[in-house]
């Protein structure tokens, strides 16, 4: 007999983002196989009405909510509270929650609190056996282990991009308030603002539907015997306004600052995919100028349909790395794609 608590915090709005809204599908999956097993939800944030009301048709026996504005902004002393608090009233022994900063911050602290275990980096729930049991990737992607605990609470942090968002018409919920102590020591930390840079700026995109990876080759020399990084920048940097993708860079790129040679001055180790970088889940991807060695194509291992533009019809992305191999120049590809997609602009 499980109690599973899925855990959320509250976006902008009072809505819920799709991260949440996977692991709500991944959570409702895991009480459905789990003979027994009763659903609950738990919400916290400045106001949890609306969005209980958005998932009312989930199949959860009750829903919990913290509400207030001590709850309004990721602080650490506040969530824990919280998601304690909410812990505690449901009587959870499993906890699904998405793996968003504000909870990764916040709960393997509470998971302490409660005297129980958690696991981060999820990537799947199933049933095996009777039991719960949880996918995870180790050793940067390359082995996938399945694992269960007896140990209960059991908390799980579900990595985003990793299943389906749930969907369904919004209802009415009934809320049932927690109240948590909260005192003065406890407010010491507050959000005075956030910066973001301009869209047009913005290079990391998680939801894009395509990601574009930029190789050190952008930077080498080219067929007149020069190095070209300022136009490889304005063509990068065009091709990703026009087209809204995510930027992702192999680590090859992102090092050459340290060897004295040029760089793209928007790249940082942030854009790095691969063994030592991200491991993005875009439906598709594009790379360019890359060699396509193993530490970086491990970072594709969730990207749908990979393709690559090389001049070196050898190059490994041709020996089953890429769905298509496009031999051409890379720069002379995204100078043309650029005209296309500025002509297609309004």
């Amino acid at each position: 007999m499980e109690t599973i608590l899925f855990l959320v915090h509250t976006e902008a709005g009072a809505q819920l983002g799709k991260p949440a809204l996977e692991a709500l599908t991944a959570a409702r999956s895991l009480a459905t196989g789990l003979a027994g097993s009763t659903l609950v939800v738990g919400l916290v944030g400045p106001e949890v009405q609306a969005s209980a009301n958005g998932i009312a048709g989930c199949g959860a026996t009750r829903f919990f909510g913290a509400a207030g504005p001590d709850f309004a902004q990721s602080r650490y002393s506040t969530d824990a509270l919280a998601v304690e608090a909410i812990a505690r009233a449901a009587a959870a022994t499993i906890i699904v929650a998405p793996a968003t900063s504000r909870w990764n911050r916040a709960l393997p602290g509470v998971a302490q609190r409660l005297g129980g275990r958690i696991d981060t980096h999820v990537t799947g729930l199933s049933v095996a056996d009777g039991k719960p049991a949880l996918t995870r990737w180790y050793y940067r992607q390359r082995m996938e282990g399945v694992l269960s605990r007896t140990t209960r609470p059991w908390t799980i942090l579900l990595d985003p991009g990793c299943g389906a968002a749930w969907t369904r018409a919004a209802g009415s919920a009934t809320v049932e308030a927690v109240t948590v102590a909260v005192a003065n020591a406890h407010r010491r930390t507050t959000v005075t603002g956030f910066k973001s840079p301009p869209a047009d700026e913005q290079t990391i995109r998680p939801d894009a539907a395509l990601l574009f990876v930029a190789g050190a080759g952008w930077t080498k020399k080219q067929s007149d015997g020069q190095a070209h990084a300022a136009e490889a920048e304005q063509l990068i940097l065009g091709f990703l306004r026009h087209s809204k993708a995510s930027l992702g860079s192999t680590k090859s790129l992102v090092d050459l600052s340290g060897e004295g040679h040029a760089v793209l001055r928007f790249m940082t180790h942030l854009n790095q995919v691969g063994q030592t970088g991200s491991t993005p889940r875009h439906p598709k991807g594009l790379a360019t100028c890359c060699h396509g060695e193993e530490p970086h194509t491990v970072g594709w291992r969730f990207i749908h349909e990979r393709r690559a533009v090389n001049l070196n019809p050898n190059c490994s992305w041709a020996q089953g790395k890429a769905d298509v191999l496009y031999v051409a120049d890379a720069f002379a590809v995204m100078r043309r794609i650029n005209e296309l997609l500025a002509a297609r602009t309004p």
